[in-house]
């Protein structure tokens, strides 16, 4: 069984407004869960400017960041912490490109998105952001550390 610091690697994600809006949650969470990636953490969230602002500040001198916030602040959004080995880099490749013309199908934004501005779910893109992110999001006492019956069988 590998190290379980491996194991314990976290990312974010979080399912934008429109992806609640088309009903999406229950098949974008079945995807990570059947990928074999532990859920510790989730809140349905309207989330506050201030939020999003910190969320995206890495954007903030783009043309897009006040539309981006604005879309943010639209409905509410689904924010998750995962965990799993390698769960940044995998998920981040089950969700696809940003833009989904350039996404294969198969991954999340291949199989539901059209539009960059619509593109149904954010995932961290470096056990950096990842840990950022999740601080941003969620207190670390809130996330539920629990015992996987399944990880025999995932975990060499």
């Amino acid at each position: 069984m590998p190290h379980s610091y491996l194991i314990n690697e976290r990312t974010f994600l979080a399912i934008k407004p429109d992806g609640v809006q088309r009903h999406l949650i229950g098949e974008i969470i079945r995807r990570f869960e059947k990928k074999g990636f532990k859920l510790v953490g989730m809140k349905l969230m309207q989330a506050s400017e201030d939020l999003l602002k910190e969320h995206y500040i890495a954007l903030r001198d783009c043309p897009f960041y006040s539309h981006l916030v604005e879309y943010m602040r639209s409905g509410p959004i689904v924010a998750m912490v995962w965990q799993g080995l390698d769960v940044v880099k995998t998920a981040y490749a089950m969700i696809g490109e940003t833009n989904p013309a350039d996404s294969r199908p198969g991954t999340i934004q291949g199989d539901f998105c059209i539009e960059v501005s619509k593109n149904v779910i954010h995932g961290s893109d470096s056990i950096e952001s990842a840990r950022r992110e999740i601080s941003l999001w969620f207190h670390t006492d809130k996330l539920t550390c629990w015992a996987d019956s399944t990880e025999h069988w995932i975990y060499e």
